[in-house]
Formats: C-alpha cells, structure tokens, sequence
C-alpha cells in the first residue's frame, strides 16, 4: 500500500543556506531580498485568503492607540490581521516562526514575536514615505513583505522603494512580484509604496522585541 505523499514544504529552498543568506545581507546592508523563498503552493493559497469570509478588511491608518488616524493622502491601502485560524494563515505564521528563531540563532537579534496583516492595495493608491518603527517605541525592529502578484509587470507601479536613513536617497526599488520576500531593519530604512495601476497584493509583518517595563505594557493594544 502507497503511503500518502507528504505535503510539499511552504519553504521552497533549502532552509538553513538560505536563512544564512537572509543573516548575512541583514548584518553587511540591513535588508535583504529573496524571490522564490515561499513554495508557489503557499503563495497562491494566501492570496485566496483575501476572499475568505473571515477576513473583514478595513481602510489602514496612520500612528497607534491615541494617535491613530485615518489619512487618505498618506496610504490607501485595506487591511486584515492574521490570526492563524485558515490552514494557509497558520502555516505562514510557522514559517515566520521558524525564520525568528533561525535570526535570533544568528543574530542574536532578540526577537521576541511577530504580527502581521494582508495589505490590498486598489488601483491608483499608495502608501507615502514613512518608517515603521513608531516614535517613542522601539519594539519593531524588523520589517517583512510578501508578494502575492503573480505575472506583475514594470508598468503596473506598486513598487516598495527604500531609502537610506535620511530619506534622501534610493536604495532599492521592487517589484512586488508573487514569491518575493523582502526583510529590513525597520529603524533604518524609510520607504513608500508608489501607486499601484493594478490591484496589489501582499502580507506585511514586523517582527518585535520584548520592551516591556513595570509602568509601560509595549506594544500597547
């Protein structure tokens, strides 16, 4: 009798090379980028999660707790947290797991957990230059983004642009093609999202440290 053929792994390369790969572009220029790092399988499976039921996507805003706002003419984009409770949710979050404590490994960065939304983007928005990390709180210290657009093309806009630490200069401009993994330092790198001329699909996270103190619980709710 056949045994059941196993499932086909979310991570498509080998994982210890290329969580070494990931370590070092962090540690020589602060961000890294990686194509093809999610199985096909995985990438499809979560852009279906954006017409999952459960997913009430509402319009993102700018700043946290008190400060929170909704600004139109800094970022259009809609989004939905992930939670874990779809089978493709939860696998993605193993995998990010697993990249947390491969760099915690490595770096000895101390992260301690991870969050992250599903981000659509309809035609004509954008998400103007900013940084991740919030004022007065240090506990985003790595930034992440998956593509979901499969056949995306140089016209269709919607690229993530980095900047240097003074916002002055390009780094990098990407594509936000199906597969890709981008991961940087999110003190370090202001960035934006130009315009997208198709809709955009894609999962951002951060992944934090612990800065709780006996007065402050952080991040806050």
């Amino acid at each position: 009798m056949l045994e059941p053929a196993s499932p086909t792994p979310a991570i498509s390369v080998n994982p210890e090379l290329i969580f070494d790969v990931l370590a070092d572009a962090l540690v020589e220029r602060g961000y890294a980028v990686l194509d093809d790092f999610f199985n096909p399988r995985l990438i499809a499976a979560l852009r279906t999660e954006f017409n999952h039921p459960d997913c009430q996507f509402k319009t993102a805003g700018i700043g946290r707790a008190e400060d929170h706002a909704i600004a139109l003419d800094v970022r259009g984009d809609r989004i939905c947290w992930i939670e874990g409770g779809s089978a493709a949710a939860a696998e993605f979050l193993a995998v990010m797991e697993t990249l947390r404590l491969a760099l915690n490994r490595r770096l000895f960065m101390g992260l301690f957990d991870y969050e992250s939304h599903l981000a659509y983007y309809p035609v004509g928005t954008f998400y103007k230059k900013h940084v991740d990390a919030f004022v007065g709180r240090s506990n985003r210290v790595l930034s992440t983004v998956v593509y979901l657009n499969p056949s995306w093309a140089e016209g269709d806009g919607g690229e993530l642009v980095l900047y240097d630490e003074a916002g002055a200069l390009e780094v990098e401009k990407l594509c936000p093609v199906a597969g890709r993994l981008v991961v940087f330092l999110s003190e370090r790198f202001p960035h934006e999202v130009l315009p997208a001329r198709r809709e955009r699909y894609s999962v951002a996270g951060w992944y934090r440290v612990n800065s709780n103190t006996t007065d402050r619980v952080d991040p806050p709710a």
